[in-house]
């Protein structure tokens, strides 16, 4: 079973939030409120927060400039992973990966239907790497940002969790760009 190695430091994470809403803006976002209280409440530190429309071309490139920001680590989005015209945050995302994490929506899933049961076929949560950069797709909803955080996400994006984590494998994540010296 999953544990905290507690004779490792803590390495704090740089995360950037993106919320995904045709009607909210950042005053409004719950969800967005939810995961910035959750990272800062475990050591990690916020980089970056915006509030963009259901735009695919809009939400991949504001994805693609944060993979190459030196000071984000991760990125988290929540909103427009449901199944209506407008969702396109997945679709964005899939634009942006270079791998896809297939098991952190089959993860995700199983911790959705423990809460909302058979509700949890309509979500199209994701994860992904671009440019040595995590990517995380959440529905919008404060529960299921909450559900990703508490049960998933807080334990990866932690160094000291075994028995391993996102973060031990972080410096790696971008060794096929770099050029070997000869």
């Amino acid at each position: 079973m999953a544990r905290l190695d507690e004779t490792k430091p803590f390495i704090p994470v740089r995360i950037a939030i993106l919320t995904v809403s045709d009607t909210r803006g950042v005053d409004q976002d719950k969800s967005g409120d939810t995961l910035v209280k959750r990272l800062e409440a475990a050591g990690h530190v916020l980089s970056d927060r915006m509030v963009l429309p259901d735009e695919r071309d809009q939400i991949a490139d504001q994805l693609r400039n944060w993979c190459v920001n030196p000071a984000i680590d991760v990125i988290i989005s929540t909103g427009g992973t449901g199944l209506t015209g407008r969702d396109v945050t997945v679709e964005a995302h899939r634009d942006v990966y270079e791998k896809e994490i297939e098991a952190f929506a089959t993860v995700f899933t199983m911790v959705s239907v423990q809460k909302i049961g058979t509700s949890a076929v309509q979500s199209r949560a994701t994860g992904g790497v671009a440019q040595g950069t995590y990517l995380f797709a959440l529905p919008g909803s404060p529960g299921a940002c909450k559900d990703a955080w508490d049960e998933i996400l807080q334990y990866q994006l932690d160094y000291r969790h075994k028995p391993c984590n996102f973060v031990e494998i972080m410096p790696r994540l971008d060794e096929h760009l770099r050029r070997t010296k000869s």
